[in-house]
């Protein structure tokens, strides 16, 4: 898990960024069908599968626009309602009927955001071009009212004498601050102004996005020769060629990209050019071209300052942070900062390192960044013992997911896992399993999305179709989807073992949705941004705990447990090459922070130029060492809700590892722990706020420490008396 932990799956879980395979998904029969009539569309009925499922069997593509449109027609008259009540305000009256309004846009919304990102088709993408400035609008109606602000604003003055418990005067304190945030007190010429700056945000992340995944597409390489693929595993050559088969090119095999600028077949190719070519495709994904996203991001950045300076703030990363912990972008660029100089002092040893190796193999060639993954597994295979192809018998993806996550779950939180055949999915490959909590009783359902195909995008993330809320009697549906290729038939699907850290990263994110225990629906999640990767970073640590790791660690042939002195080459090797991944990480969130620190009256600028100077000024341009994400395809800030905001990564995995050091300290991996992050962490939600949640949990604030320890940057304090 070493890349993993800070390359910290970087999965943003919230749709991260969008790449698909190699070719735009094509129309399915159900595309160009017109819209149903109501009668007919399955969102209009409350569903009568378990837990409130969405009935994919009965689901078309025609189903979705009327019933979002209908949606919020229909939550637009519930506020007017609320808005207009001649009573005077009370929580009654108005907090609890704004959390249950929406009913048809709460049952189709969710369905339609998770279906167009693991399953999208050009119908699913028109309806989401056509929809982005209409919810925009929407959005604005409710946040913008002048007569509902009025009753929440009543409630919020008067709320310390109203006979309220703790979550009910949280929840009206926040439902005050979040229309404030959204332009609730500005003048009607500042809120016109307000509405066209959201309404072309909107449509510019919705076209940021489909010009990522075009540009994703239109990257993938086509090999003519099998013999540019020396030293990729043979699995993997096998998926390719599949792809390129199912793609009518037999006798080639494609090469698809990820949503990141390094690529996983980079630690394998021993062609050199063939990585220079794969790296390059990646890298410049968007620079130019019909589908360059240079003008976007440029306007995008723009646009969120201007926001900003309308709701009285310097800059978008001053609006963006003044509700998260970390409170100020100067706070959150202090944390990466402080960091730079050690990440970098271990990447230019790394690459020194590697250096040596080329020279040592007469490469007589400098150390590039397509270099990089493949010299870092000559080091591994030679510094530590270690070979990639080694470790991937040991982890079948089944066995991780039965005798690894799902174990470890139980382990800690007593929970079971059945899987169901009878739910409909909306593609094949879902997998879905009922929960039931320690007592027997039902939980939620999961649904498991594992494998990457032409239609989804790329990265990893959880979501759900469900949210639970005891106020609406609803009990969650929760999803994960990673991206791992998919074997051809008949063979294993084998993982590495950052891919097994992938699965259980987001299973921690699965386990905060099915361990929800709140009342109003707007409390289950809500978590501010630098603390919601809490529980799925913090979660990765039960991969290597020793029974765990014996419990599914084993040959898929033969069963076989992996030896012991592999498994101790891996712990070994847990801090290598954690120069590069730090470093890669905080050029990426540096970088997203320097964009969002533009003051409203900068130019547009050249995102070329931009980029640089920023790695530059923040000593995080290392020539080797290319950021996680260049600007050009960066989807989590520009198209996945973490603008401003990626330094989240790192400043929750600061609360991971001082909370992993709580469990070091009180026993580990006991039910009598579990119970306790689960009851104070997993469960809360935004019921309070995070920092306060997480002080009740630890005792203290957080302290960075454990986290340079643990990746490396710091050595560990020694016991009492020192060593021998």
């Amino acid at each position: 898990m070493n890349r993993s932990r800070i390359v910290l799956i970087l999965t943003v879980c919230v749709a991260c960024s969008l790449t698909v395979l190699a070719q735009t998904p094509p129309a399915t029969p159900a595309a160009t069908a017109a819209p149903t009539p109501a009668a007919d569309n399955p969102f209009f009925a409350e569903s009568t599968l378990p837990y409130h499922a969405p009935p994919f069997d009965k689901i078309k593509d025609s189903d979705y626009q009327p019933a979002i449109e209908e949606g919020m027609r229909q939550e637009l008259a519930d506020v007017e309602k609320i808005a207009g009540n001649p009573d005077a305000p009370t929580f009654a009256n108005t907090i609890e009927p704004m959390e249950k309004s929406g009913v048809l846009l709460r049952r189709v919304g969710p369905v339609f955001g998770g279906v167009a990102q693991s399953n999208t088709n050009p119908t699913l993408q028109k309806i989401q071009t056509e929809l982005a400035p209409k919810q925009a609008a929407h959005r604005d109606a409710i946040n913008l009212n002048p007569k509902l602000f009025a009753r929440i604003k009543a409630l919020y003055d008067q709320r310390a004498t109203l006979e309220l418990n703790a979550e009910q005067k949280y929840l009206i304190e926040r439902s005050y601050k979040d229309l404030v945030r959204s332009g609730a007190l500005l003048s009607d010429e500042d809120k016109a102004t307000l509405r066209a700056l959201n309404k072309e945000q909107s449509k510019l992340s919705n076209e940021f996005r489909q010009k990522v995944l075009a540009n994703t597409n239109a990257a993938a390489i086509v090999i003519d020769d099998k013999a540019l693929l020396d030293g990729l595993p043979e699995s993997d050559i096998a998926a390719a060629a599949a792809k390129a088969k199912d793609r009518g090119m037999p006798g080639k095999w494609i090469l698809t990209i990820q949503n990141t600028t390094q690529q996983p077949p980079l630690s394998y190719l021993h062609n050199r050019g063939m990585r220079e070519r794969l790296s390059k495709v990646s890298a410049e994904r968007g620079i130019t071209g019909d589908n360059s996203t240079t003008a976007i991001v440029a306007r995008l950045a723009q646009i969120r300052a201007q926001r900003a300076r309308l709701l009285g703030f310097p800059t978008y990363a001053a609006y963006a942070l003044d509700e998260r912990m970390a409170k100020t972008p100067e706070n959150a660029i202090k944390l990466m900062t402080d960091i730079v100089p050690a990440a970098t002092a271990k990447a230019r040893g790394e690459a020194a390192r590697m250096q040596k190796l080329i020279d040592e193999q007469k490469g007589d060639f400098k150390l590039a960044p397509y270099d990089w993954q493949f010299y870092a597994e000559e080091v591994r295979k030679a510094d530590y013992n270690l070979d990639e192809s080694e470790v991937r018998p040991y982890f079948e993806l089944d066995r991780v997911i039965n005798d690894g996550v799902f174990y470890a779950a139980n382990r800690m939180y007593g929970i079971t896992f059945k899987q169901r055949t009878d739910i409909p999915v909306y593609h094949p490959d879902v997998r879905v399993w009922e929960v039931f909590d320690k007592d027997g009783t039902p939980l939620a359902l999961f649904y498991g999305d594992y494998f990457s195909r032409s239609s989804k995008a790329g990265g990893a993330w959880s979501s759900g179709f469900v949210g639970q809320s005891k106020l609406l009697g609803t009990k969650p549906v929760v999803t994960n989807n990673l991206n791992i290729t998919k074997p051809a038939a008949g063979q294993p699907a084998l993982l590495t073992f950052d891919e097994v850290g992938t699965l259980y990263h987001e299973f921690g994110h699965a386990l905060n949705g099915m361990f929800s225990d709140v009342v109003y629906p707007s409390q289950n999640g809500g978590m501010p941004r630098d603390f919601v990767e809490l529980p799925s970073q913090f979660n990765e640590h039960w991969a290597l705990e020793p029974t765990v790791f014996a419990n599914y660690a084993k040959h898929y042939k033969t069963g076989a447990p992996m030896p012991k002195d592999l498994v101790d080459r891996i712990k070994k090797v847990q801090t290598f090459d954690q120069g590069f991944a730090t470093t890669e990480y905080l050029a990426a969130a540096l970088l997203d922070m320097a964009w969002h620190n533009l003051p409203a009256d900068a130019p547009l600028q050249d995102p070329a130029v931009f980029e640089r100077e920023a790695l530059a000024k923040y000593k995080v341009n290392l020539p080797e060492v290319p950021p996680r994400y260049h600007t050009t395809y960066f989807s989590h800030i520009w198209a996945g809700g973490y603008s401003a905001g990626y330094y989240a990564y790192l400043w929750s995995e600061v609360l991971d590892q001082d909370a992993y050091y709580w469990f070091k300290e009180h026993g580990g991996m006991t039910r009598e722990n579990g119970q306790r992050f689960r009851d104070m962490i997993l469960s809360r939600g935004s019921t309070q706020e995070a920092a306060q949640l997480y002080r009740a949990f630890r005792g203290r604030d957080p302290i960075v420490e454990p986290l340079l320890i643990e990746r490396g940057l710091k050595p560990a304090p020694q016991p009492a008396g020192g060593s021998q």
